[in-house]
């Protein structure tokens, strides 16, 4: 999880994606001419993945060709190498992910077949208009009548998308398209993507405001900060239906399991432990907090000014003066290198390359670094391997993956369930702890104190945990026993 108090890394390459090209080549259905194919593909690198027949004729057949490379020039290298082919005609050349982004990845689908007249009638015209009545005589009824309690809104203005930086509603389309897909496929959550033409705060409040009303909760979605706060806090206290920044909290909820199976590990407490936090934004405020919630007493936190204390003059804003009233009791004012020493435990959330192994090899006995600047940290984990007791990143191809999916969807599903009215922060921390507890204590190891986002019982256990607290602390709609006659 980048952090975008600090300059937003500009590389968007994902080592476990890797760069899949689909070919599709009409050959002269010849013997040996597969094989000279093969051969210039080999010739030039790629590694072949699959091999399909497309279409087959009395003198030709199409294969497809589905090729691992390394990256976009030596895709276009094989697709000119693969041209020169005598007796082989190129037809199609296509990056995989392009090809699964095609008309977008996600719709909609009908829980009703409308297969009659009898059956139009009851899901529209004239019977629709009783359903109709019955919400208007009361409102509530919305809960059990429409899709409102199985719908979220995932609202973005495109201004701080990940490791892309403000890049606009458009271009922040289809990473919202696969937050729904991930409410659907984890979470069973109806989603929709709404990417809003406009970066004024007020208008963004005002626009959620007024769609609110067709959904059951609203994610918010990287919007810069610190307008990022100022819009969550408003509509968490304008709107009776859980507002939720992910970039902020889920980040903080995933942080927060991984912290607790890592202390295990060490044999600390919360209370004694020191935490250095590189990266003030949205991320390091909302982990400070949750942390501190949890237990944590000392924690001191840097930005791109220095270190962040009361009193500061320089790049302030109103959540870095709450930061700097509520952590660095002792009023430090000097490096973060210089911190880290006897530290516990290092968060970033800032930018890469910005920690040295040194420091980390100054810090306290058994030390925990979580490096999560993405994609890449603000140290590599093969840097640190020997000097930090658990390492964990924001990235799939390294161990303890401190993503936020194993939050959002059983945290939302839950809050659902609950009919919950807001995301408390009881809520968060029994999310945490449910995240933390899928691992039992007897399978934790420095390479696995997170979950992984596949394991089938995280979101389970997620959503009944949020559910029952949101029930236990009295943060949720009685449930409805409606008798339509």
């Amino acid at each position: 999880m980048a952090n975008e108090d600090t300059n937003p890394s500009t590389e968007t390459t994902n080592p476990g994606a890797g760069y899949q090209l689909m070919i599709r080549l009409r050959m002269n259905n010849e013997r040996g001419m597969h094989g000279r194919v093969a051969t210039v593909l080999g010739e030039n690198g790629a590694d072949i993945l699959d091999i399909d027949i497309h279409e087959v004729g009395s003198d030709f057949i199409v294969r497809d060709f589905l090729i691992l490379c390394d990256d976009s020039d030596q895709a276009a290298g094989i697709v000119k190498a693969t041209e020169g082919v005598e007796g082989c005609e190129l037809i199609l050349a296509s990056d995989r992910t392009f090809q699964l982004h095609q008309k977008g990845k996600i719709g909609i689908h009908n829980k009703v077949h409308i297969r009659t007249n009898a059956e139009l009638a009851h899901v529209y015209t004239p019977g629709v208009a009783r359903v109709c009545m019955a919400i208007a005589e009361d409102p509530s009824a919305a809960w059990s009548l429409t899709i409102k309690p199985n719908t979220i809104a995932v609202v973005t203005d495109g201004t701080a998308v990940l490791g892309l930086g403000d890049i606009g509603p458009e271009a922040a389309m289809p990473v919202m398209e696969g937050k729904c897909m991930l409410f659907k496929s984890f979470a069973d959550i109806d989603a929709w993507p709404i990417c809003l033409d406009t970066t004024d705060t007020e208008e963004i409040i005002q626009v959620v405001k007024a769609i609110a009303p067709g959904f059951g909760g609203i994610l918010l979605e990287d919007i810069s900060a610190p307008r990022c706060f100022v819009i969550e806090e408003r509509l968490r206290n304008e709107l009776d239906i859980p507002v939720f920044h992910d970039d902020q909290h889920g980040t903080a909820v995933v942080v927060l399991a991984g912290l607790m199976n890592a202390l295990k590990l060490v044999n600390k407490r919360p209370e004694n432990i020191k935490v250095r936090v590189l990266g003030v934004g949205a991320s390091g405020v909302a982990c400070s907090k949750i942390l501190m919630e949890y237990g944590v007493k000392d924690v001191i936190g840097f930005d791109r000014t220095g270190a962040v204390y009361e009193g500061r003059p320089e790049n302030m804003n109103p959540e870095k003066e709450w930061f700097a009233d509520n952590t660095n009791r002792e009023g430090f004012q000097g490096s973060l290198a210089d911190a880290l020493v006897g530290a516990d435990v290092f968060l970033g959330l800032s930018g890469p390359g910005l920690v040295e192994a040194d420091w980390i090899a100054g810090m306290g006995e058994d030390p925990i670094v979580f490096a999560l600047a993405n994609p890449v940290p603000e140290i590599m984990p093969d840097e640190i391997h020997g000097l930090a007791r658990v390492i964990g990143t924001g990235r799939s191809d390294f161990p303890n993956q401190i993503n936020n999916v194993l939050c959002f969807p059983g945290l939302f599903r839950g809050a659902l369930d609950a009919g919950a009215k807001e995301i408390t922060e009881s809520m968060k921390i029994v999310a945490a702890r449910a995240i933390a507890e899928t691992i039992l204590d007897e399978q934790l190891t420095e390479d696995y104190i997170i979950p992984t986002v596949f394991n089938e019982h995280v979101f389970q256990a997620v959503g009944d945990a949020v559910r029952n607290e949101a029930i236990r602390t009295g943060n949720n709609r009685p449930e409805r026993s409606d008798i339509y006659i």
